[in-house]
């Protein structure tokens, strides 16, 4: 990696400051309260919580007010919303702000999973550009400046029904503090390479940060991206999946340096025993190491494994048994490079996109479609 000159924190008005300009992108079963510290024991960012649907929020589902707990001393508080009614929306921001719920809100504008988007949620909502308009400015003016209020988006629906131009410039004069934009359409889901170019068009336009998503898999990827489109930061999704020492490697870089963290396979296990250590001091132990199972496959990928114990992690329900099979790996394994710039995660290609019937045909439309609130949390 070149050396560069530090870039500028990010500030959300002025309440948050984001130094480095990282932003941990909410993923649905990961980004919960252990995964969080996990990443915040390495370096410092905006880790936002897993997705929570306003209407569940309002509600006050349990499920839901047990998602957004927060960890001790954990700050910014940050929370991500999906809505589509734009009433129920900013009662969901009301109520944050009144109950101190959280520090800053993220509304959700990228999840492409057909049960978001076939309710007109997600990456569908922004092409009904009033209805969208109506969402982000009240929210806005729910949270009365006490709080601040940002919005994740991709680039469209597909290539025919782009719409991050116009959406952009409206979440802009509702009064956001930043726009965040993944290179991919909807109709792209995982697939493919995320195109960076409407994230520098995007920073050109706008009077306000834009950070840039999308294959983002090492801290290099992250101070490219900055320097090709002129984005004030960055945010990670997948190339944090089993690499929480990913959140080091980009403070070093957007501080100037050049660090590449390549942990042996003995750093790697203390680091998945912790991980599973913090999901059981949040749900219990024998649900924190069920919960972390599907972690496994993620911080092993590209190391020597032998047969049967990876399925056996897989299936371990203790600390002391996690323990134990973690015991007969063999620890002096150099981290595998070869593994370093590939993608984690969902890699699922292009699909077509849900839709409500008729979504496409009246964009200027403000009506909300029938039953789009969901009531329960995660995409």
């Amino acid at each position: 990696m070149t050396t560069w000159t530090a870039t500028a924190p990010l500030r959300l008005g002025d309440r948050i400051t984001v130094d480095p300009p990282v932003v941990l992108a909410p993923l649905a079963g990961i980004t919960n309260v252990a995964f969080r510290q996990l990443c915040r024991e390495y370096g410092a960012g905006l880790y936002i919580c897993e997705m929570i649907t306003s209407r569940a929020l309002v509600e006050r589902n349990a499920k839901t007010m047990d998602m957004i707990r927060f960890g001790a001393g954990e700050t910014p508080r940050s929370m991500q919303l999906y809505g589509v009614d734009p009433a129920v929306v900013s009662r969901a921001v009301r109520m944050i702000v009144e109950d101190d719920l959280a520090d800053h809100v993220d509304l959700n504008f990228g999840c492409p999973v057909p049960k978001v988007t076939r309710r007109g949620g997600g990456s569908a909502l922004p092409w009904r550009i009033n209805l969208f308009q109506d969402l982000v400015r009240q929210a806005v003016q729910a949270a009365d400046g006490q709080i601040p209020v940002t919005v994740k988006m991709r680039l469209g629906i597909d290539a025919d029904h782009l719409t991050y131009r116009e959406a952009a410039l409206r979440a802009q004069d509702a009064g956001v503090a930043y726009v965040a934009l993944h290179g991919r359409t909807a109709a792209q889901f995982y697939g493919g390479e995320a195109d960076w170019e409407p994230i520098a068009e995007l920073a050109a336009l706008l009077d306000i940060p834009v950070l840039g998503n999308g294959d983002i898999w090492e801290a290099a990827d992250a101070i490219r991206m900055v320097r090709e489109t002129g984005c004030a930061g960055v945010v990670v999704g997948r190339g944090c999946l089993g690499r929480p020492w990913l959140f080091a490697d980009l403070a070093a870089a957007f501080a100037g340096g050049n660090q590449l963290t390549l942990p042996d396979l003995s750093e790697v296990a203390r680091a998945m025993y912790r991980h599973a250590e913090l999901l059981g001091d949040w749900l219990g132990e024998q649900r924190g190491v069920t919960d972390f199972r599907k972690h496994v496959a993620w911080y092993l990928k590209g190391f020597s494994v032998p047969k049967g114990l990876r399925q056996s992690m897989a299936m371990a329900s203790g600390l002391g048994e996690l323990a134990d099979l973690l015991g007969q790996l063999d620890m002096s394994q150099p981290f595998p490079t070869d593994v370093l710039g590939q993608p984690r995660g969902r890699t699922s290609g292009a699909r077509p996109v849900t839709l409500p019937e008729g979504w496409l045909t009246d964009r200027e439309t403000r009506q909300v479609p029938f039953g789009a609130e969901l009531s329960d949390s995660g995409g």
